[in-house]
C-alpha cells in the first residue's frame, strides 16, 4: 500500500518518502547498537562523535557543528547525562553557557563505536555499490542546490508559471474603462496622490491615449480583467513610445501578471516600428523598479516629467532586443 501511495503521488510527497527511509534508516541503527551491546540511541550519535576526540564543548558550539536546534541538542545531553555518558559544567567566566563532555562510561564505548562505523561505512560502501544511483552524491548535490534556492521558493515559481499560462492578453474594449481606471487610482492613491495628468488619460482614455495612436492592453485571469498597461505616443525626437499606466489587482499579484503584460506592450511597440521605449516612475515602488531592470530598461537623466511623483526615468533600446 504504501508503495502504490507514492506511485500515486509522485514527487510531490518527496518530504514523506524521505522520513520513511529516514525511518528505516534509524529503526536499522537501533538494531545496530543492539546486536553490538552499545548502550546509545541512534540519535545520540551525533553528539557522542563530537565528544568523542575529548574536547570539551558547550551545547552551542555542538548544535552548530551538527546543523541541529540548540533545544534538540540540549535534550539530547540531558538524556545521554541521566544514562551518566555525559558530564556537564558551567563555563568559567559566563555561568549560562554549559560546557559539556564525555563522562569515563562514555569515554569507555569509543572503541566500540568505532568499530561499529567502521562496519556501517563498509556496509553502506556495498548496498551503494548495488545501486545504480550513488545516494551519498545524490544527497550532497541536492543539499548544495537547495541552499541555492529553496524548495518553498522553487514551488513558488512554478505556480507562478502554472498560473500565468492561465493568463490572456488582451486589446482594450469600452467595457473595460472603468477597470481601467481604478486599477491605477488605487495605486497611485495608496502611495502618491492624483494628479490632473492622471485624471484626464484615466477618465478619457479613448481620446487621450487610444485617439493619439496609443494602444491600452488588458490582462485577464479566468476571463477577469486584473491587470492593464497602456503604450502612449510621444511625440518626441527621442522616443516614440511610453509605456505608462500599468496597474495589476493586489489580488492577483504574484502571478507574473506585470511581466506578461510589459512583454506584450514592447512587442506593440517594436510591430509599430518604434526604436526606443520610454517609462517615468517613482523608486518607492521597488518590485515595478526591479521589473523595468529585468525588462532590459535603463536609468537616464534631465528629462521633464507632467507628473510629480516621478524621480526616475528609463528607457529600453528596442534594436537591441
Amino acid at each position: 500500500m504504501e508503495k502504490e501511495f507514492y506511485r500515486l503521488t509522485g514527487k510531490m510527497a518527496l518530504g514523506s518518502r524521505l522520513r520513511v527511509l529516514a525511518a528505516v534508516f534509524t529503526e536499522d541503527a537501533e538494531k545496530i547498537y543492539e546486536q553490538n551491546r552499545i548502550p546509545l540511541k541512534a540519535k545520540w550519535f551525533p553528539v557522542f562523535y563530537m565528544l568523542s576526540n575529548k574536547e570539551e564543548k558547550t551545547i552551542t558550539e555542538i548544535a552548530q557543528e551538527i546543523g541541529h536546534s540548540q533545544p534538540s541538542v540540549s535534550r539530547i545531553v540531558r538524556e545521554m547525562t541521566a544514562k551518566g555518558l555525559i558530564t556537564e559544567n558551567k563555563k568559567a567566566g559566563d555561568r549560562r553557557q554549559t560546557i559539556v563532555a564525555l563522562s569515563a562510561k562514555g569515554n569507555s564505548l569509543i572503541p566500540q563505536v568505532l568499530d561499529q562505523c567502521t562496519d556501517v561505512n563498509s556496509a553502506v560502501e556495498v548496498l551503494a555499490g548495488e545501486a545504480v544511483h550513488d545516494l551519498w552524491e545524490a544527497i550532497e548535490e541536492w543539499e548544495f542546490l537547495l541552499e541555492q534556492k529553496s524548495l518553498s521558493r522553487r514551488v513558488l515559481e512554478q505556480k507562478k508559471l502554472r498560473e500565468s499560462g492561465q493568463v490572456r492578453i488582451v486589446d482594450y474594449e469600452p467595457k473595460y474603462k472603468t477597470v481601467f481606471r481604478k486599477l491605477n487610482e488605487a495605486w497611485i492613491s495608496q502611495h502618491f496622490e492624483m494628479e490632473t495628468a492622471d485624471v484626464r488619460a484615466l477618465t478619457h482614455p479613448e481620446k487621450y491615449i487610444l485617439g493619439k495612436g496609443g494602444t491600452i492592453l488588458v490582462a485577464l485571469y479566468n476571463n477577469e480583467p486584473v491587470g492593464v498597461c497602456a503604450l502612449i505616443k510621444m511625440y518626441d525626437p527621442d522616443y516614440d513610445y511610453e509605456m505608462a499606466k500599468m496597474a495589476v489587482s493586489p489580488a492577483a499579484q504574484g502571478k507574473n501578471i506585470g511581466k506578461l503584460l510589459a512583454d506584450a506592450i514592447i512587442g506593440k511597440a517594436k510591430k509599430a516600428g518604434a526604436s526606443k521605449l520610454y517609462l517615468e516612475s517613482n523608486t518607492r515602488l521597488k518590485p515595478a523598479i526591479s521589473l523595468y531592470y529585468k525588462l532590459g530598461f535603463k536609468k537616464i537623466t534631465n528629462r521633464p516629467s507632467p507628473y510629480k511623483r516621478a524621480n526616475i526615468q528609463m528607457e529600453l533600446d528596442l534594436r537591441s532586443l
